[in-house]
């Protein structure tokens, strides 16, 4: 298994995602001032009510970060214990998560294919790495992402695509 390539999906790529979420809450600052609501409670807002409200789906995208990288290392994630309730709360999570991305190297994820993977919700099982980070961690992590820039679209957040994506590694030929 590629480490490098492991790496790329679970530190980079997660690291890029959750700046663009942090972007993103700054264009929702803008638009509350503007249209003079509460940021706190655009935190709570939800795209349906069976559904995390908006700070919820932001500390599940973060877990799923950093859960995936120590969870593929055999490392130990920071905790956090869901007590954010203001943007600048949450933000700080998500820049504390990013700096403990930006801990790992290719060669923490040399042993993917090895490492048993449990979750707190199925005890007395475990799914293998590869599948852990496949069937689980990047689709749960860009469930939450994309809820979450969900619910600020649809309060009229003006965000679209290019936000979505963020910032492209283009070449010159």
């Amino acid at each position: 298994m590629d480490a490098n390539l492991i790496y790329h999906l679970v530190v980079r790529e997660n690291s890029q995602m959750l700046k663009n979420l942090s972007a993103w809450l700054g264009k929702a600052t803008t638009f509350a001032e503007t249209k003079k609501v509460e940021m706190d409670v655009m935190l709570q807002q939800r795209l349906i009510v069976d559904q995390y409200p908006l700070i919820k789906q932001i500390q599940a995208t973060c877990d799923c970060a950093k859960f995936a990288a120590a969870r593929l290392s055999g490392k130990e994630p920071p905790k956090h214990p869901d007590t954010e309730t203001t943007l600048v709360q949450i933000q700080a999570r998500i820049a504390d998560v990013i700096s403990y991305l930006n801990t790992y190297k290719p060669e923490d994820f040399k042993n993917v294919a090895a490492q048993k993977v449990q979750q707190p919700w199925m005890p007395g099982k475990y799914l293998e790495g590869m599948d852990y980070l496949t069937q689980l961690a990047l689709p749960n992590f860009y469930f939450h992402v994309t809820t979450a820039y969900s619910i600020l679209r649809v309060q009229g957040i003006d965000v679209g695509k290019t936000d979505y994506i963020g910032e492209l590694n283009f070449k010159s030929l």
